[in-house]
């Protein structure tokens, strides 16, 4: 029933933080509870964070701090709000359902809260220490860049929205600064000179219709959609990449995936049949971007393999 309530919840396009709203409520050591479990042990929690913003009582769910911004009434109103009901799109197991039901009408007991013994000590025996973020990943790739000759601007560590639609606007942000190739060097208003390194990180989505059997994950769409739109206004020499930090991307052997203006007509030519908007279509970006020719590894793909961490995703925008 998890793997399936786990399956909904991507489907559905719901954000990370509000997934674990409804998480806290169907596993044991979430939500706090972990802390309540250990109570009156001293605990320390060292936490990567793999959410945007870092809320601490999201990330993981929370296992060890106080669950003060969530309840069954909200993990219920998630539930009809993304099409998770019974004859929803994304429908829950019934379990699950009954279960939400159940803690909506006050007959299970909820998260523990700030009024717990565990959290209300002083000195307090819970304590939560940061040790890595997103913005760290980030300003990794930023020194990076500027290391490589780029002129670096971070965009900022809290990206979101669909995947495609974020595409549009990287796309958008690398013409306009490729531009100064065609004034000597100079734009009016630009954000960084050439050659430039655009860097964000943050964590978008994929709404994928119940019918829909393509294989791929939210940052090989972005990459896909950033190289039709590429090739749709003709850009050169710029390119895109967008991945995991973890080294996955949906239920592939990807972390994302690379591209360039000339990667749709390059795929195309070397594969017979393979169609870039089709695959946008059918959410297929893993299928379109995996080389058969090429083995295991990809021209267009990021195979890392598991990195072994997770803070969330990094996209990168490279202008010549």
């Amino acid at each position: 029933d998890l793997m399936q309530t786990n399956s909904a919840l991507l489907a559905s396009g719901m954000p990370i933080e509000k997934m674990n709203v409804i998480r806290k409520r169907l596993e044991n050591g979430k939500g706090g509870k972990l802390a309540a479990a250990a109570f009156p042990a001293t605990v320390l929690t060292l936490v990567l964070s793999d959410i945007i913003g870092d809320p601490i009582d999201l990330i993981a769910s929370g296992p060890t701090v106080p669950d003060d911004g969530s309840g069954w009434d909200d993990a219920c109103r998630l539930v009809q709000e993304y099409g998770l009901e019974a004859d929803g799109e994304y429908a829950l197991p019934d379990t699950v359902l009954n279960l939400l039901r159940l803690g909506k009408e006050c007959q299970l007991e909820d998260t523990p809260k700030s009024s717990h013994p565990a959290f209300c000590d002083s000195p307090p025996l819970c304590q939560t220490v940061l040790v890595g973020n997103n913005r760290a990943a980030v300003m990794a790739a930023a020194n990076q860049a500027g290391q490589l000759g780029y002129n670096p601007v971070v965009l900022g560590t809290r990206i979101d929205g669909e995947a495609s639609v974020v595409a549009g606007t990287y796309v958008a942000m690398a013409e306009m600064i490729s531009q100064q190739r065609e004034h000597h060097g100079v734009g009016s208003y630009q954000i960084a000179g050439l050659p430039a390194a655009l860097i964000a990180g943050g964590e978008t989505v994929v709404t994928i219709p119940a019918e829909c059997n393509g294989k791929g994950g939210r940052n090989q769409e972005l990459a896909l959609s950033a190289a039709i739109k590429l090739k749709e206004i003709g850009l050169r020499d710029v390119v895109i990449a967008s991945c995991g930090t973890d080294g996955t991307d949906g239920p592939t052997d990807a972390a994302g995936a690379i591209v360039d203006g000339a990667s749709v007509d390059r795929i195309e030519h070397t594969n017979t049949g393979r169609c870039a908007h089709d695959a946008m279509k059918n959410h297929d970006a893993y299928h379109f971007f995996h080389d058969d020719n090429a083995g295991y590894r990809s021209h267009h793909l990021i195979q890392t393999g598991p990195t072994g961490t997770n803070v969330a995703d990094v996209m990168i925008t490279l202008i010549k």
